[in-house]
């Protein structure tokens, strides 16, 4: 079990907040003996384990803990298939949602709870695992953010190789209470840790039981699911009826994305006016006026369900009416998604408002993915469940 930090990152539009960016990250712990701490974000929509380089001079580099491969005395050099290499000479340049990086390999020993005594094994959670030591990252958007590195987990189609799929690597562990499996919790407070667990479920993160769903289209490497039927405000949607619709739960994004061509009608189908004049609009919060549902009816009879609460942006906009008077209105804040060949032109991310009110359980042997409602009590005490 990883306890996640979050950080905030400010959005401005005229020089007021509007929004925030965010990020969950927690501390890894890279070779034995002489260990290096490393703080990553758990991103299921990328598919490869980096970390920065000593070797790396660029900018976005240097706000960073390094990893240098010359104190570890677990490490090996490998190529890009995994192999062993005598020096690091096979390089790989890796494109995330707003950046890119590049760099070499290495198969490193890494532990996702601090290592004891005098052996790290699988039972301590550790696993000898291949990683890319990043020599170049672009400013955006390593550098708004204060993590150190990525550990990507997506299916294996993201990564350059199968062998380089961390989960897939941490399927090879012979510790007989590991199972397949990693399970995601955000926090709706910032007093309650978000955490991500490994082999297993809380199930004091749980107030509903788990309905799992199949992923759609494994093969693309993305935990995906399809969208048999969409509605807002109890109305099915036209957009989604010839069934070529998908949600991805995707734990580095920050918002709900939806299509880039459905998005302005859903911004109009999801805005509210606000009763209010403008001078109390500074100390509306949207997220506490409610709005319209969103209602994902997924494969299995599973149903997500998200309301203002989730998805609205925090700060209220002045419009002005017909009238040219002023009104307050509170929207969503969304994300939108451009087409590809690989998510097609009808794709929905299920970000954090998705990851905040559903706790979601990723079965790499199943490939499937299980939501259950969230549970957002302080009580701390944690159990383990092994499906």
């Amino acid at each position: 079990m990883v306890p996640l930090q979050k950080q905030y990152v400010p959005i401005r539009r005229d020089g007021n907040v509007v929004s925030y960016k965010t990020a969950y990250s927690g501390q890894i712990y890279v070779g034995f003996r002489e260990t290096q701490n490393f703080s990553v974000v758990f991103d299921t929509g990328s598919g490869h384990f980096f970390l920065p380089s000593v070797d790396c001079s660029s900018e976005s580099c240097r706000s960073h803990r390094k990893y240098d491969v010359k104190r570890s005395s677990t490490a090996k050099f490998v190529d890009h298939d995994g192999a062993p290499a005598e020096r690091s000479e096979d390089e790989v340049a890796i494109s995330f949602g707003t950046g890119s990086i590049r760099g070499n390999f290495v198969e490193e020993l890494v532990c996702f709870s601090e290592p004891k005594g005098t052996d790290a094994k699988a039972d301590n959670g550790c696993a000898r695992i291949n990683l890319v030591t990043a020599t170049q990252m672009t400013d955006e958007p390593f550098s708004s953010f204060s993590f150190d590195g990525v550990v990507g987990l997506g299916l294996g189609a993201l990564a350059v190789e199968p062998n380089f799929s961390i989960f897939q690597q941490l399927t090879k562990i012979t510790h007989s209470n590991f199972m397949p499996q990693f399970a995601y919790f955000l926090s709706e407070h910032d007093d309650l840790p978000s955490e991500i667990s490994f082999g297993g479920h809380n199930p004091k993160r749980m107030q509903s039981a788990l309905r799992w769903v199949p992923v759609f289209k494994p093969e693309l490497g993305f935990w995906q699911v399809r969208i048999l039927r969409l509605s807002v405000d109890g109305k099915e949607l036209d957009f989604c009826r010839d069934g070529d619709c998908v949600a991805i739960a995707d734990t580095g994004t920050s918002l709900l994305g939806a299509p880039r061509q459905f998005t302005q009608q859903l911004h109009r189908l999801l805005a509210r006016r606000v009763l209010q004049t403008p001078e109390q609009s500074d100390e509306l919060d949207c997220r506490d006026f409610p709005g319209p549902d969103i209602l994902f009816e997924l494969e299995g009879g599973v149903e997500v369900r998200l309301g203002g609460r989730e998805y609205s942006r925090p700060a209220p906009m002045k419009v002005p009416n017909a009238q040219a008077e002023l009104q307050i209105v509170c929207r969503a804040s969304l994300l939108p998604v451009d087409p590809t060949p690989s998510l097609g032109a009808k794709a929905f991310i299920l970000g954090e408002p998705m990851l905040r009110k559903y706790y979601t359980v990723y079965d790499w042997e199943r490939t499937s993915v299980g939501f259950a409602l969230a549970r957002h009590g302080q009580d701390e005490s944690r159990e383990v469940v092994h499906l």
